[in-house]
């Protein structure tokens, strides 16, 4: 026979004045407090008075999973403030700030991103002189309402803007970023995109091999033309045009197809031809179980990069798959600091907004990356 219980209700109570709410944020408060975020915006940035305390506020509410400009009060509850290492401002004050924020004040915030790159590099986050994969991408982030400056429907079907990144691929920092309207094309401003991040790493301390990586929607001559006039490699994703698939059909020598692992129980291949003076390495998988094609024939499905890229079809290949990493930076942009929806009606204050969301990112891995003792060496054996 079952015995009865009952629970008592329990009262919580904190009555210390030391606990403190999100107190990890005591990590990122020193990190930012190092590379002196709040200074370098002050000196940069001449919207209002102390921008730097309201961008620092903000990025520091981005880390902490804020998603609106009402989650600034987040930082205000208890004792937060004491570990973040500067003075908070009201949710209010966040909010005026951001809309009065122009394409020239904008680019100044572009300028304190790469200043806190550059910091974050000479301490030791960066890549030196070792090759550098850069993913170039661009997101749908959605709105809510339809009075948005520049709000549209763009290739997901979704409402909201249009921004492109770049991510570099060891790390996941966020290099670069850009609003655009939602409705603008993937490709619109690809080329000097991809001049500016060429230009920001430079500076920032990366003398390395640069290697750009690109879905099709990037696919042009001008960025193309781009990446060679600064001495950049690249790897970039091409659309079936007619003339791509005739230069795959040309492909007839069935010893130039390499088999490659690629899925479990399927089958896939590479090989490499020349389109227009550049290498087309093509990689095709066999489309297993299709009711609507004779058994008696093989079918497969081609998917091809052009590339300037020196090496083996079968590896350059490999680190053309390894751009869908980029997809995991745009996760954690999205989920983890803030831009998951871009909460202003204001375009310029969305803009503001996406470059303290790639600030609260790279904090994030700056303090992993700096933060973290080296592993301690394994003892040697008796």
């Amino acid at each position: 026979m079952p015995v009865s219980q009952s629970i008592d209700s329990i009262a919580v109570r904190f009555d210390d004045e030391r606990a403190v709410a999100d107190a990890g944020l005591l990590l990122t408060g020193t990190m930012m407090g190092r590379l002196g975020l709040e200074q370098v915006t002050d000196e940069a940035v001449t919207v209002g008075y102390r921008s730097g305390r309201k961008l620092a506020t903000l990025v520091h509410t981005l880390v902490a999973c804020g998603e609106c400009i009402d989650d600034v009060a987040l930082l205000r509850a208890v004792a937060t403030g004491r570990v973040l290492g500067h003075d908070t401002v009201a949710p209010s004050t966040v909010g005026t700030w951001l809309r009065q924020f122009t394409f020239g004040h904008i680019r100044q915030l572009d300028k304190v991103t790469e200043t806190m790159l550059t910091c974050a590099w000479a301490a030791g986050a960066g890549p030196g002189d070792a090759p550098m994969f850069v993913d170039i991408y661009s997101t749908v982030c959605e709105v809510h309402g339809y009075a948005k400056q520049g709000a549209g429907y763009g290739y997901p079907h979704q409402f909201g803007l249009h921004p492109l990144l770049a991510t570099g691929a060891g790390t996941g920092e966020v290099l670069h970023g850009r609003m655009r309207k939602g409705s603008a094309n993937t490709g619109r401003g690809a080329q000097r995109f991809v001049r500016e991040t060429i230009g920001r790493v430079r500076r920032a301390g990366a003398t390395g091999t640069l290697i750009f990586r690109m879905d099709a929607g990037f696919w042009s001559s001008k960025v193309i033309t781009a990446c060679e006039d600064h001495s950049a490699q690249f790897s970039i994703t091409v659309r079936r045009t007619t003339k791509i698939i005739a230069a795959i059909d040309a492909i007839d020598d069935d010893d130039a197809w390499v088999d490659i692992a690629y899925t479990a129980g399927g089958s896939a291949q590479v090989a490499e031809t020349v389109w227009i003076g550049y290498r087309l390495i093509v990689r095709r998988t066999r489309i297993e179980d299709d009711p609507n094609l004779p058994a008696l024939f093989a079918s497969w499905r081609h998917h091809a990069f052009v590339t300037n890229r020196h090496g083996g079809a079968v590896g350059l290949d490999q680190d053309h798959r390894a751009h869908a990493v980029v997809e995991l930076a745009i996760r954690d942009l999205k989920h983890g600091t803030g831009l998951v929806h871009c909460p202003s009606g204001v375009f310029n204050a969305n803009a503001a907004w996406l470059l303290a969301t790639t600030l609260a990112h790279n904090l994030v891995r700056w303090t992993q990356l700096l933060g973290t003792p080296p592993a301690a060496a394994p003892a040697p054996p008796l």
